[in-house]
């Protein structure tokens, strides 16, 4: 789109967000809000009825509760030349037919990683010191006080710590567990430079990466290859004690495979913010002490959402003038 910068962009949002990014994107744009009461798939039949009434957009913004897949992105109005995801994954998107359709499409890389890298580590603690049995016995009412073989957990010092993808996420866990006296391996599609900090702990498989590791961290993307990674197979090859952390998406595990790990104690434990079949949990998950789990909050944090919506403002206003944005994925 080069049509200059006399002209506001008009930009639907088929998502929520806090009062400070949605004010944000109505200083930047002709902006119309989704209804807040308003639920998956109703948010798009809110634009259709907005379409019907004679309106026209420009941009279609949503998030990870909107699935935009081949039959929503066909039945998107001609007007509508660009899709804006305010989330790093596009798992949620039909990247192929919004090829097709010629749509530009923007996520927002760089600026949550910060966030999730500190609530891998706060994850990593939580299934470590049993953070779930302690909560349970202090809201209980019934600690008897401090005894010396009360929840002895194990400290991340002196541990080895295993990624699983080795991303930009995954290098701020990284560095964020060294200074906690941590041993880094990991495993991606390519070694790191020579000259990283970490290249050495390199391990060309998650059999090889998960045999050496206390601490298995998914940071990796879902794609085909990676889909139910952690299956039986893979969990039969860990070492004993392993703790699982996912920050990633919730289908690279297979709950099977994990719900039996972990109550057998072939897994010690695991610390979870991510869920196939979100917001649906595995009911097993419920009854397991030695799972810590968190309502998928890894970028729930002021400044990782300020940064989401201003990295797609600043993409979408470079696509409006003509210009390449670095957050554009296609």
């Amino acid at each position: 789109m080069s049509e200059g910068q006399a002209r506001r962009l008009s930009v639907f949002v088929a998502s929520t967000f806090i009062e400070e990014v949605e004010a944000e994107l109505a200083d930047a744009f002709d902006v119309t809000f989704v209804g807040k009461r308003a639920r998956g798939g109703d948010r798009l039949v809110e634009l259709a009825a907005c379409i019907d009434r004679g309106e026209a957009f420009d941009v279609v913004l949503f998030s990870l509760d909107v699935a935009m897949g081949a039959r929503e992105i066909g039945a998107l109005p001609a007007d509508v030349g660009a899709l804006a995801t305010y989330s790093v994954g596009t798992d949620h998107i039909d990247l192929a037919a919004a090829t097709e359709r010629g749509l530009a499409v923007f996520n927002t890389p760089g600026v949550l990683a910060d966030s999730v890298a500190e609530n891998a580590i706060f994850l990593m603690l939580a299934a470590a010191r049993r953070a779930t049995e302690s909560i349970d016995l202090l809201r209980s009412r019934e600690w008897p006080g401090w005894n010396p073989t009360q929840l002895v957990g194990v400290q991340l010092s002196g541990r080895t710590l295993g990624i699983l993808g080795m991303g930009d996420i995954g290098e701020r866990v990284a560095m964020r567990a060294r200074a906690l006296g941590m041993e880094i391996l990991y495993c991606n599609r390519r070694p790191l430079a020579v000259d990283h900090p970490v290249q050495g702990g390199y391990r060309a498989t998650a059999s090889e990466l998960i045999a050496d590791s206390d601490f298995l961290l998914l940071a990796c993307p879902s794609t085909e290859q990676t889909r139910g990674i952690v299956d039986e197979s893979l969990l039969s090859q860990a070492k004993a004690g392993l703790i699982l952390v996912n920050i990633a998406r919730g289908d690279l595990v297979d709950d099977d495979a994990l719900v039996a790990a972990l109550s057998d104690g072939r897994v010690w434990a695991a610390g979870l913010d991510v869920f196939a079949g979100e917001p649906r949990i595995d009911e097993r998950y419920f009854d397991l002490l030695n799972v810590f789990m968190l309502p998928h909050v890894g970028s729930s944090t002021l400044e990782a959402r300020l940064g989401m919506g201003r990295i797609l403002i600043e993409g979408l206003t470079q696509w409006q003038a003509g210009n390449d944005a670095i957050n554009r994925v296609c």
